[in-house]
């Protein structure tokens, strides 16, 4: 089990509910029956020492349903994520808060992580956020490039696809920010079209080819030579996918792009 925010978040959930539950089973018909032996008649008329609830069930009450809400939201809808590296330019800003579909590819006990119902698998194009294999802990994005039993080869900066080139035309100059001296490309993958950038200058160090395992996704890039991915730390096996990210909710940085504000992910 990896402790996070999922974790912190399941913890709140249970230990409010608890509260919750004692004082309505135990505490409160207590309160009750204390006030009720409390009561005296004065002239006539009922005066009642009122019980006041005590402050971590007061809370407890208010925050439960609300905790209950984004940890089911969180867990099994939808989650998000900031971008936190330029890996992923042009499709993807330093910045960019998305969300990510965590239903996409089957239903996972949260917290556990362990796959409840299985429905669908990642196809070749689609942007997934995963636990990077050498650390759970951290949390990657990338986009799929090979499914399990694919030939993947990426030599002078071209990427082939079981023995095929995939199909690229060149756009321009990158124009965008945090990256310089870079070139743009339309890359079709699965007749599917995405943006990527190369490097013209940089030399191409990682190249060679790869067998995608059973179980197992290959992921890179789109920032083509600015990238840690599968080319370096091997494939993410299917275990480690959180979601596929589907849509940009806020770009927050240096500079402000409200222009992409619900930009769908592709």
């Amino acid at each position: 089990m990896i402790i996070d925010f999922s974790f912190y978040l399941f913890v709140a959930v249970v230990f409010t509910g608890i509260v919750w539950l004692i004082d309505t089973w135990y505490l409160k018909p207590r309160r009750e029956q204390i006030i009720q032996e409390s009561t005296e008649v004065h002239q006539g008329v009922e005066v009642s020492r009122k019980g006041k609830e005590p402050v971590i069930v007061e809370y407890s009450k208010s925050f439960f349903p609300v905790l209950l809400i984004v940890f089911l939201l969180r867990g099994f809808v939808v989650e998000p994520f900031r971008i936190p590296s330029g890996s992923m330019l042009p499709s993807l800003y330093i910045g960019d808060f998305i969300l990510v579909n965590k239903f996409a590819y089957g239903i996972k006990i949260p917290v556990l992580n362990k796959k409840i119902v299985e429905y669908n698998s990642p196809e070749r194009g689609d942007v997934v956020v995963f636990r990077y294999p050498r650390d759970p802990s951290l949390d990657y994005i990338k986009r799929v490039i090979g499914l399990p039993g694919d030939k993947i080869a990426y030599f002078n900066k071209v990427l082939y696809v079981n023995s095929k080139p995939v199909a690229r035309d060149f756009v321009g100059q990158y124009k965008g920010p945090g990256q310089t001296s870079a070139s743009e490309y339309s890359e079709a993958l699965e007749g599917a079209e995405h943006a990527i950038l190369l490097m013209p200058a940089r030399p191409n160090n990682l190249q060679g080819e790869y067998i995608v395992p059973e179980g197992m996704f290959f992921v890179m890039g789109d920032n083509r030579d600015n990238s840690n991915d599968s080319r370096v730390w091997g494939p993410v096996p299917e275990s480690n996918l959180i979601g596929k990210a589907f849509m940009i909710w806020m770009h927050f940085s240096d500079e402000m792009h409200f222009d992409r504000i619900g930009n769908l992910i592709k």
